[in-house]
């Protein structure tokens, strides 16, 4: 935010299946200018479930990037994990 970039902590991402829409099916820990999903851990280390809740997201809001931090690690750069959606 202090860099003037839109940020929205929180992000409700509503699920539709089969017509029935739920409002609010997920929350995106930060959404970045409407196209950059972050989602945040403190967890011994980054598991495939982390890394497919986070695709999950992307897809439900069709979005093409994400990044997931754990920051859990003795060095943030080794805690940083970049999901792609359909690139």
């Amino acid at each position: 935010k202090q860099a003037g970039l839109k940020v929205e902590k929180e992000k409700s991402i509503p699920l539709i299946f089969e017509e029935v829409k739920l409002e609010s099916g997920y929350r995106i820990d930060l959404l970045v200018e409407d196209k950059l999903v972050i989602e945040l851990k403190s967890v011994e280390m980054l598991s495939e479930l982390h890394f497919a809740q986070t695709l999950t997201y992307l897809r439900l809001g069709k979005f093409k990037l994400g990044l997931l931090l754990n920051f859990n690690s003795v060095l943030l750069k080794e805690g940083i994990r970049r999901v792609v959606n359909k690139l």
